[in-house]
This record gives structure tokens, sequence and C-alpha cells, in this order.
């Protein structure tokens, strides 16, 4: 992409060091990112720091002034080769490679809780990340196979401070429970009645669109379909996260929850537009929890309104048919690097536009060991991708298992299925060479994208886990002229 911003990356570890590392027990000094379940850690009686002061009678695990957490995972990728009719057609760059490939993400998160005065609670979660992707994170729509991946990564580690954020919680009565010390949460007691306002640096993700099967993709599956809905364009950075506000407010089995929140100043770049009265992201969410025969369950609806600098395909494609030499080739602005000189491009076209999109979010435990997950979300689809993959239209559901039944209870495994779509005038700008956030081979003969993610999750010893994941994904890009390929991911991840 034009106008890439870097950090400085320190230290300059490799994939190979970076695995030594992990193995070693080394980068357990770390925590999740983006959409996982932030609380999703074991037990703290496991980990050897709080656990071992709780020991000691130096902290107390069940009403924390601090805490801190930590955990570090490693993903390997591997690629087969595919077969496909063209690859980057006429000057385009955004098709995924059919050679055979290898790719991989490291990353390290550390969490520190801090209470202050009564209610108010301080974190922050500094995360490192070294990543290879395959094809420079190029040529897949809504499935790409590595959830840690970011748009702007390298192989060399870069450190940036993931979250900094405020929480106050105001109680409104009703019944009392204890909350859990975890990562971002210090334990206490929280009443069932209450407000809660965060502001700071965050993922929006770790307050809207989560799901006990599919959200905690760091021991859970590894596609980026199974992260969120596909086409939930949510404001962030290139990293993921962004800053803002949330308000939810809990009343007993409801949720409600609204946000505002910053984007990129360019589509998929890294620095943020911090001007959240001219362009933002706003989203709402209603969340009901409930039991079906003695089983939880959850529902939540959800909706988004993005008013960003983007490009609408429909303008894009009426610019360039009124001057041919508005082309993606001789675009000087912030574009993606196409040299099709006979392909319209958004960078001609981008002003301030509304994208708006609403979906559901369904969990329900079958048994104790045995639940269920569905999404689905419909974007408007009249513009380009901003903050996340270029899907319009998603769908997801599929089943996550403990090893409690073959003696394994910290194992687990899980099937799943996503399916994306893009919108007519999608279609047709990519079909004349345009580009979009990472797809664009030239042409396309649409097809919705698919895949099937299938993963294995087992505990080794005390806060590891070792994963084995395949994915199949046919019509990688929306496009039935490539593909099907195969994906093979082995994910190591420690916590602490």
């Amino acid at each position: 992409m034009k106008k890439k911003h870097k950090t400085q990356f320190t230290p300059n570890y490799t994939q190979h060091q970076w695995l030594a590392i992990c193995l070693s027990g080394f980068s357990c000094l770390s925590a999740p990112c983006h959409a996982e379940n932030l609380t999703a850690l074991q037990s703290p009686s496991e980990f050897s720091l709080l656990g071992g002061l709780s020991g000691l009678g130096l902290h107390n695990l069940q009403d924390e002034w601090w805490n801190a957490y930590g955990q570090a995972t490693y993903i390997y990728t591997f690629k087969n080769g595919f077969p496909a009719a063209y690859t980057n057609l006429n000057g385009s760059n955004s098709s995924l490679t059919t050679d055979p490939e290898r790719g991989f993400t490291a990353t390290v998160t550390v969490y520190v809780g801090l209470k202050a005065w009564q209610g108010a609670e301080f974190y922050a979660a500094p995360e490192m990340i070294s990543e290879l992707p395959l094809s420079g994170l190029k040529g897949l729509g809504g499935s790409i196979q590595n959830f840690e991946l970011q748009k702007n990564g390298a192989e060399n580690s870069t450190w940036y401070l993931s979250r900094a954020i405020y929480r106050q919680t105001i109680p409104f009565g009703g019944t009392t429970s204890e909350l859990k010390s975890g990562p971002m949460q210090l334990a206490g007691t929280v009443s069932s009645r209450r407000f809660v306002f965060t502001a700071g640096t965050f993922s929006i993700l770790d307050y809207f669109d989560r799901n006990t099967y599919a959200a905690d993709l760091r021991r859970q599956f590894v596609n980026m379909a199974f992260l969120t809905n596909a086409a939930y364009d949510f404001a962030a950075d290139a990293r993921g996260y962004t800053f803002g506000f949330v308000g939810e407010f809990y009343y007993d089995d409801w949720v409600f929850r609204f946000a505002r929140i910053a984007g990129p100043k360019d589509p998929n770049d890294l620095p943020l537009n911090f001007n959240i009265f001219e362009h933002y992201g706003d989203q709402i969410e209603i969340e009901h929890k409930h039991t079906i025969k003695n089983q939880p369950g959850a529902i939540r609806l959800l909706g988004y309104r993005n008013r960003e600098r983007s490009g609408r395909f429909s303008d894009a494609m009426a610019a360039y048919q009124a001057d041919p030499s508005k082309s993606a080739a001789n675009c000087t602005s912030y574009n993606y690097e196409s040299s099709n000189a006979n392909a319209p491009d958004l960078c001609w076209v981008r002003k301030p536009n509304i994208k708006m999109g609403i979906g559901i979010n369904m969990e329900q435990a079958l048994t104790d060991d045995i639940g269920l997950f569905l999404r689905g979300m419909y974007s408007d689809g009249e513009t380009e991708v901003y903050s996340y993959v270029p899907a319009d239209r998603s769908f997801s559901f599929g089943t996550s298992i403990k090893g409690e039944r073959w003696g394994r209870d910290k194992d687990s495994v899980g099937i799943a299925y996503g399916q994306s779509w893009i919108s007519d005038q999608h279609v047709a700008y990519l079909n004349k060479g345009g580009v979009d956030g990472f797809i664009g081979d030239g042409k396309i003969n649409y097809q919705p994208e698919q895949v099937v993610d299938i993963y294995y999750q087992w505990h080794v010893f005390t806060s590891t886990w070792l994963s084995l994941d395949y994915q199949h994904i046919s019509n990688p890009a929306f496009n039935a002229d490539r593909g099907p390929v195969d994906m093979y991911n082995g994910r190591v991840h420690f916590e602490f």
C-alpha cells in the first residue's frame, strides 16, 4: 500500500527465534488481542505469578486491586499450490499466489490492571507482533487464514500499546455476583444492574460481537471468518485497534451497548483520525442471555454506521468511464499500488460517505461440553472496505466440543463453516480490474467465498496448548476462476 507507516522494531527476532523463545516458555509474558475473549484464560491458580502470590498471602484473587496476565501465540501456516485461470491480470496486484507458501505470526501481550477510586479501573496492554503473511496478505476476502495477521506487519518484531483504557462502573442494584480475575478484569463483585463506561485505546471486538465458541481465536478457530462477522467493517487502525468510548448498561439478563470510535485516516492504514465528530464509527448492540434446558445461551443484535472518507464503487467506475486517465495506474494519492491502466480506482472518488450494516450473533450450549454458534451480517456494499475485510454480507456457524468425553477436559475440537458475499456494484468494480483492500485479480467470475475450518487443541502441560488446524477455502477473493486452496496451521499458545 502507498503511504504505509512503520514503527521501530525492537528486538529484531525472526520466526525461528520466536518459535524457540516460545517453546522455552519465555513468551508466557503476554496476552490476548483483537476479538479474543479477554477473560478466557484458565484459573489463576494455574499460573505462577498470581497463584504464587496468593498462596503467600500477598495477593487476593477474590478482591484484587491489581493484576497482571499474559499470553504468547505462534502460528505457522502452509498453503498448497492451487489452480487458477489467471493471477494478477493486466497489472492488478492483489491475487493469492498459486505457488506453495509458508507464513507465520508470533504475538506477545502483557495485561496490567489497577484499581483506583470507587468503581474506577485502569488497564494497559503492551503487545508485540512478528509476521510473514502469505502473498503479502492479498487474495482472500472474508476468509483470511490467520486472524493474527495485521495489515502493516513485518517479519521483524514490532512493539506497541494495544490497549490503554479507563473504566468506570456505576452500580444500580439487582443481584450480586463474583467477577473472576482475568486479563483486563480485576476480581471482585459486580451488580447485575450497572452502567459501565470505557474510554481510551482498545479493540471494539473486546466489547461487541463476543461469542463463547468463536471469538477467542488463540484457542479456537484460526480463520478470520470466525473472529467476528466478516461483513462487520468496524473502525480500526491497521492493527485492529481504535480510540473512543463504549457505554454498557446491564439489566439482569439484558445488555445494551453503544460506542463511538475512530477509524484510520486512509483505508486499512495505521494512523487514526481522532476527529470522531467528523469521521467515526458508531455501533449499538442489544444482548439477551437465556437458558434452555439448564444450558446457557445468548442472542445479540448488532448495528453499525461509519462515516469515513471512502470511495463508492459506482463513483469510481463512473469517473473512469468519463475520463480514462483516472485509472488505477495513474493514481497519485492513497491506493493499493495497482498498475492496471485499464481499471478504475477508488482513490479518485474518496469523500465523506456513510456505510451501514446489521447482524445477529447467537450461541447455545447443548450440554456442558458441546456448544453451537451462528453469526450473520448484511452491510450495504456500496463503499470500499475501510478497516476490516472486503465482505459485504457474511454467514458462519459451527460447533466447539470440550475433551471431557475422551478424558481430556482441557482439550477441544471444533468445526465451522463460513461464507461471504459481495454486492453487485462490488462485483462490477472488480470485474473491471479494480482493487479493494486485499482483493483484485484483474477480473472476476463471481461466486461467494467459502471456508471450512477444523481444529484440535491439545493441552500439552500447564498453561500450554498446541493446536492443529485445517482450512479448505473455495472461490478465494469471490472468484470461481481460482482455487480451491487448502491451508494448514500449527499453533502453540502459552498463558501466564
